[in-house]
């Protein structure tokens, strides 16, 4: 039997909500603290400028936070930053996908002896 890994995916939704905030997304985010533009974050993570631009409005209405400050561009382009709120909320998830990365490689390994007996 080939050693076995747990792989998945953490994202947080609302009722009627899709989505709302996951790995991609902090991706995403850390991309824009990273390019200082969620034009540039976008190419970097090789998704269109409206799709980065869509996923940041809709985690923003479900949460009621705004994730990343705007200005418009001009001759120099425009820039990005994130919010105080932004990275309270990555340094969160971060600490809340530790502790389930923790309970999983837990739980792994009680799955993988009780398959191999």
């Amino acid at each position: 039997m080939p050693m076995l890994k747990p792989n998945y995916r953490l994202w947080l939704f609302a009722e009627g909500h899709e989505g709302v905030f996951g790995d991609g997304k902090l991706r995403l985010l850390e991309a824009i603290a990273q390019c200082g533009s969620l034009r540039e974050a976008a190419k970097t993570m090789d998704i269109s400028y409206r799709k980065a631009w869509g996923d940041i409005k809709k985690a923003e209405a479900c949460l009621g936070l705004a994730l990343v400050d705007r200005s418009r561009g001009g001759a120099s382009g425009g820039s990005s930053r994130l919010t105080d709120e932004a990275g309270r909320l990555i340094a969160a998830f971060r600490n809340l996908r530790r502790a389930i990365d923790s309970s999983v490689e837990t739980h792994f390994r009680t799955f993988n002896q009780e398959i191999r007996r």
